[in-house]
């Protein structure tokens, strides 16, 4: 049978294990910061030894007495041959005593305080910490501290000079000592969570008496406390990042800066500063977010060419020192983003993030959290337009400096960022996501190579997607196409290849753009996408698609077919059928992609696509106004319209005054431009065939002076003013809102159209 444990030792489980492991655990970190001061104390007495120096100064009370001097007989030559380790029979008496005991009675050395108390020290006597404080490294490369180098010239001058004259590195104690130091604390730092071996004080420390044990535990506490953050630590810390660029001082900010981006947090992580004034932690964030990129900045110059390219001194062992802080601090920085709220700390929290870009780009897997987060803040709604401005330069500088793998990265989320910033579309969101779409699309021309592929790659996935809708048998299976994020993919393509295949881009380039092979196959998705279900409710959908086509076609000077898909819109019953009457509010085709059922068969949606036809007609027709060939363009249209309209006037037709008579004054204009054109055509001298004089016809001749052309400039000025008063309307109302209270028996109009939509978007 197994053995079972005794009562008391499951007593003892139960209550007090668990209390045991933690005093157990605080106790080793104690014993563990000890022996590391135990070791630094015998470093600064080898250093003493080495000076020669006959005794300890009073604030060293672990530094050895030598009895003799070791390098008294020697040469210079000697000594170099030697190197400069110190004879082992006295470091072996020195560690010896170094590691003797003391009394717990006994106050602390100073160089045994606190880590915390330590770091505090003066910046302002010198730029590099005293023997006292310094944590040197242990590499023999390392130069001499800078009190060292005084007490060597004050003691051997000749020895000295020849040191200045043979081996001048060995003077370089400035950046080489505060380097070191930063290195050991930053080891110190990631010593602190391994376990290490019991030693033989910490076994007598148990066998102690209990009153000892209690100013033990005492002491520990003490010792465990967080130091807390004050103005003047915050002060004393500027000061000596600005006037020194210290390095020790902006590591005991990039530490407190962590502990300030994680503040209010209960995740169990014990962190050596605490912050809880909010004048502090306000100043601790500007000081950090303004003088760790200057201070690395002086440390690790950023050299960028003539071309844009960036250098920095990667394999220099500063920067191999500088790269736990590195990564500490933009791990902070990346935190502190999802945490913040205030639109002002936000936007300078990513401004900072520029200078540190440079120094990140051997760190893929940083540079990547960093750009997702950033992505997020750009494609947020809620974010201030500052604010995602900010945010997309942040992007884009890293597009630039990046090599191809980290661009393709970048593009890769920014297009992932996008497609989830457009899922809500409202009046109020619309304007930021026309932001995201035209700031994005200027990264997809820094590198045409990687711009092509990433652009294939996204609109084959649109097109297999909607290859998927049409032969898929389900019922909603559409859904896949007709939603927002779909809309937006397919017009953000049309904004990049507008933007980086117009003639004249390329006329500066000097070569046509890899882009333009891509306009094909976005233009033969869109022209899909339109005509998947080809009803009333998604005409908004089909008016959004050609508008998309449209600033495609006027951008490249490509030729898209969009008049059919215009006149199906017509062909409809819904515009060839008398309409009923309706006092709905006129929908807004601009944040609507499907019409509700209330809207359906209504005078009032009759209207508005009438309206949205007449001037998508018109802005078609007026790309080719100046075109040799625009009176053989627009005859087949003018027949179909006038066909339309003497079956609009019939008794079985619409009636409806308003959309027919604009239809109508449009086909006069297009049949007046072509004859206008037909004049000008009429003294030309070069036959159909040939192409350099078709396309030099009425070049440089402005559009706007055409009678189709003055026409759809009236048109715009009449709907830019509608706009504006519908819009002051709207923010009036928006405030007559928030201040009154409505009944719960007073339904209106708006909450019925509200209704609706909310009930189709639940239908789908």
């Amino acid at each position: 049978m197994a053995k079972t444990s005794k009562k008391a030792t499951r007593k003892f489980e139960k209550n007090h294990l668990k209390d045991s492991l933690e005093r157990r655990k605080a106790g080793a970190k104690i014993k563990q910061k000890v022996q590391i001061k135990e070791k630094r104390a015998l470093r600064n007495a080898k250093d003493a030894e080495f000076l020669g120096k006959g005794k300890a100064e009073d604030g060293e009370e672990g530094a050895p007495e030598p009895k003799a001097d070791p390098f008294g007989q020697m040469s210079v030559d000697d000594f170099f041959a030697g190197g400069f380790e110190v004879p082992e029979k006295l470091a072996k008496k020195d560690a010896k005593k170094a590691l003797g005991k003391r009394k717990r009675s006994e106050p602390a050395p100073k160089e045994d305080d606190e880590e915390g108390d330590s770091s505090d020290a003066s910046y302002e006597e010198a730029p590099v910490a005293s023997d006292d404080e310094d944590n040197e490294d242990e590499d023999e490369d390392m130069g001499m501290s800078k009190e060292a180098m005084e007490a060597l010239a004050e003691k051997d001058p000749e020895f000295y000079k020849y040191l200045k004259e043979n081996d001048p590195e060995t003077l370089d104690f400035d950046e080489d000592a505060d380097l070191a130091e930063v290195d050991a604390l930053s080891g110190s730092e990631e010593e602190e969570d391994r376990p290490k071996k019991k030693s033989k004080k910490s076994k007598k420390a148990k066998a102690a008496a209990a009153e000892e044990m209690e100013v033990d535990e005492e002491s520990e506490e003490e010792m465990l406390d967080e130091t807390e953050v004050t103005k003047e630590m915050v002060a004393k810390w500027k000061k000596a990042m600005t006037e020194q660029h210290s390095l020790r001082a902006m590591r005991q900010v990039v530490l407190a800066f962590r502990a300030a981006a994680h503040v209010n947090e209960d995740e169990g992580k014990d962190y050596k500063y605490t912050i809880t004034n909010p004048d502090v932690y306000h100043q601790l964030l500007v000081v950090t977010l303004q003088l760790v990129p200057e201070v690395l900045q002086h440390h690790l110059p950023v050299k960028e060419s003539a071309a844009g390219k960036i250098r920095v001194t990667t394999d220099s062992k500063k920067f191999k020192t500088l790269t736990p802080l590195l990564k500490s601090h933009t791990t902070s920085v990346q935190h502190l983003l999802t945490t913040l709220s205030d639109e002002a700390t936000l936007k300078l929290t990513l401004s900072t993030i520029n200078p540190l870009l440079p120094y990140l780009l051997p760190f893929k897997k940083v540079l990547k959290g960093i750009v997702k987060t950033v992505v997020d803040i750009w494609s947020d709604a809620s974010s201030s337009e500052a604010t995602r401005i900010t945010a997309f330069l942040v992007v884009r500088r890293l597009a630039v400096i990046g090599d191809a793998g980290l661009r393709e990265a970048v593009l890769k989320t920014v297009y992932q960022g996008l497609v989830k910033g457009a899922r809500n579309t409202t009046i109020h969101t619309i304007q930021g996501i026309n932001l995201m779409k035209n700031s994005a699309a200027e990264l997809w021309g820094l590198d045409p190579t990687i711009g092509y592929t990433t652009g294939f790659t996204f609109i084959r996935q649109l097109a297999i997607h909607l290859r998927s809708s049409i032969t898929n048998n389900a019922k909603e299976s559409y859904k896949t196409i007709y939603n927002w994020q779909y809309i937006h993919s397919l017009d953000f393509w049309s904004c990049v290849l507008a933007e980086h295949c117009s003639p004249l881009k390329e006329a500066a380039r000097g070569k046509e753009s890899q882009l333009r092979a891509l306009i094909y196959p976005a233009v033969q998705v869109t022209l899909g996408a339109m005509r998947l279900i080809p009803t009333a409710t998604y005409f908004p959908l089909r008016f959004h698609l050609i508008r998309s086509l449209l600033r495609l076609s006027r951008a490249t000077g490509t030729y898209i077919p969009l008049a059919p898909a215009l006149l199906e819109v017509l062909s409809a019953a819904e515009m060839k059928k008398h309409a009923k009457a309706s006092t709905l509010r006129p929908l807004d085709f601009a944040v609507s992609y499907k019409a509700p059922k209330t809207y359906l068969r209504t005078r009032v949606y009759q209207d508005g696509v009438g309206e949205q036809v007449v001037e998508l007609l018109g802005e078609f027709f007026v790309l080719w106004s100046t075109s040799v060939a625009a009176p053989e363009l627009g005859l087949p249209v003018v027949v179909m319209l006038k066909r339309w309209l003497k079956e609009a006037s019939a008794k079985t037709g619409n009636r409806n005054g308003k959309v027919n008579s604009a239809i109508g004054i449009l086909v006069q204009k297009i049949e007046a431009n072509g004859r206008w054109v037909e004049e000008k055509r009429a003294k030309v001298e070069f036959a159909p065939g040939n192409r350099a004089g078709v396309e030099g016809f009425l070049k440089g001749f402005e559009w706007e002076k055409t009678p189709l052309g003055a026409y759809v400039v009236g048109q715009r000025k009449q709907r830019e003013e509608k706009a504006r008063i519908l819009e002051a309307g709207r923010r009036e109302e928006d405030k007559k809102g928030k201040g009154e209270k409505k009944g719960r028996g007073d339904v209106q109009m708006d909450d019925v159209v509200e209704s609706s939509e909310e009930e189709e978007e639940d239908d789908e």
